[in-house]
C-alpha cells in the first residue's frame, strides 16, 4: 500500500513511511520536475521513482535490522557454519 502512495503522492508516501527529509527533498524535486517536465516529459517520473526507491531502501533496512537483532538475541540458525 505504501508503494502505491509513493507512486501517486510521493511526498506523502515518504512522510507516512517516516522519512521527513526525503519528503522535503522529493517536494523540491516535484516542483522542479513539474516545471521542466513540460519540455522533458520523462522528468515527470523522477519524483515517483525517487519515492519508491527510498521506501524500498527503508523497508530493507528495517528488515535487515530485525534479522540482526534476532541473531543477536537467539544466536545463529541451526546448521549455520561457524
Amino acid at each position: 500500500m505504501i508503494y502505491v502512495l509513493a507512486v501517486l503522492l510521493p511526498p506523502l508516501g515518504l512522510l507516512l513511511n517516516g522519512q521527513p527529509f526525503s519528503a522535503m527533498l522529493n517536494l523540491l524535486l516535484l516542483v522542479f520536475c513539474l516545471i521542466f517536465g513540460l519540455f522533458f516529459h520523462v522528468l515527470l517520473l523522477a519524483p515517483s521513482a525517487h519515492a519508491v526507491i527510498a521506501v524500498h531502501m527503508k523497508r530493507e533496512e528495517r528488515r535487515h535490522r530485525e534479522v540482526v537483532d534476532a541473531i543477536r538475541r537467539y544466536g545463529p540458525p541451526p546448521g549455520y557454519p561457524r
